[in-house]
């Protein structure tokens, strides 16, 4: 297994794969932060960014309907600063980038995703006594790492 030990290995071999793997991958860091999301569409949005054989046109629909959540997840969070609503604005973005189309963002979908799971898990972090991120980045690497060897 290829072990990953930092952020810039992580980014590197994230950026060596190919668009629909990166989409497969990124549904993969999305799935570990669900949780931290309450929107049904989310789950649904990562179930089709999961599906090797998702089609052009449900990939489309799913990036539409994650723009949607996060809108609306962020219409939540409000002046309150209530870090729970806002952990699942974060997991929208991550979904959102799922099923984004290659060369859209810098690093492309699996790092987009990859960082909004670990903002979603930060939020999470400042109301509860458990370390959320630092645990979100270690199963990355896993998961990164048990992909390749796949």
């Amino acid at each position: 297994m290829t072990e990953i030990h930092n952020d810039a290995e992580f980014r590197q071999k994230l950026e060596s794969l190919d668009p629909d793997r990166q989409r497969i991958l990124a549904a993969r860091f999305v799935e570990n932060v669900l949780p931290f999301c309450n929107d049904e569409r989310v789950s649904r949005i990562v179930k089709i960014a999961a599906d090797p054989h998702a089609s052009a046109d449900e990939l489309a629909t799913a990036l539409r309907t994650a723009k949607v959540a996060i809108i609306d997840s962020h219409a939540r969070c409000g002046a309150e600063g209530d870090w729970k609503d806002q952990a699942g604005y974060f997991v929208a973005r991550a979904a959102a980038a799922a099923v984004s189309p290659a060369g859209q963002s810098a690093g492309g979908p699996a790092w987009q995703a990859a960082m909004a799971s670990r903002m979603a898990a930060t939020c999470r972090s400042i109301d509860s006594t458990e370390d959320n991120a630092g645990q979100v980045k270690m199963q990355q690497y896993l998961v990164l790492s048990e992909f390749l060897t796949s």
